[in-house]
This record gives C-alpha cells, structure tokens and sequence, in this order.
C-alpha cells in the first residue's frame, strides 16, 4: 500500500551515472571507454561533426552557387487549353481551378499560360496573364481580368 511514509521512485526511473575510469571491474576502466590514443581519447576533444582532420572541409572544397530570394512571388501556372473543362459563360478564379484541382498547394497567384487551345467564353480572372494567353481568351470571346499581386 502506497502511503506518504512509504513513497518509492517507479523502476528504472533513477539510473545511476556511469564513473568512468574506476578498474577493470567497471568494465570501463583503464582507457574509460575512449579506446586508444588519439584526439578524441584526450581530456578535451573539440572536434565538430564536420571535422575532417585537418583536410580541407568539404564545404569549403565546394563553391558557393545560386541564391535564394526570400521574398519571391510564385504563381501556379495554368495553361489556357486546361480551362475548357469549364461551362461556357461561366467565371474562372483561383477558387474554382482549386475545385477542379488545377491549381494545388501553396502559391502566391495564379498566371494562365498561352498552352493549349480554348473554344469557348469564359470570364478569367488571375493574377497574371500570358499575352498569347489574353489573346486566346479574346479570340474565344471571353475576357481576362487581373486581380492585381
């Protein structure tokens, strides 16, 4: 019976540390589990991950390519052909090529590309349109409208 007077700690809950050094009978005597001479064998072994003794670090040996802008604008690309799975007449935004699974994942816009072939009016509102692609939407008798990132 558990009583303030009688409280244990769970098992396995307090491990005792290992002391390193103290005879054979340790099991980690002698070189204290270290192995045999050598860096990481002394008192103080600062030696990094990616350390490679003294040899010329591999990112070092590499050079420096390309850059990353942090603030870049990306738009899902959409192709003008894509869209004529839509009724003629009806309205085309992100929301409904979303729907579709046209457009998926994490972008800044949407930007309808001149691939593909439209035979039919639709009204297209992105945030950035091809020229070939405002010209094939006109063609068809739609119109184009931007949204304005």
């Amino acid at each position: 019976m558990k009583e303030l007077s009688n409280l244990q700690a769970p098992r396995g809950a307090n491990v005792q540390t290992r002391r390193l050094g103290r005879g054979a009978g340790s099991g980690l005597g002698k070189t204290a589990g270290k192995g045999h001479k050598g860096q990481l064998a002394r008192k103080s072994p600062d030696v990094g991950n990616s350390f490679e003794g003294g040899q010329m670090p591999i990112q070092r040996r590499l050079p420096k390519i390309g850059f990353t802008n942090l603030f870049r604008t990306r738009f899902a690309p959409v192709n003008v052909g894509d869209l004529a799975i839509f009724e003629p007449g009806s309205r085309v935004d992100e929301m409904a090529l979303r729907a579709v699974r046209l457009v998926n994942g994490n972008w800044d816009g949407v930007k309808i590309l001149g691939g593909g072939e439209l035979d039919r009016a639709l009204t297209v509102v992105a945030d950035k349109f091809s020229e070939s692609a405002q010209a094939k939407i006109a063609q068809a008798g739609g119109s184009c409208q931007t949204t304005g990132v």
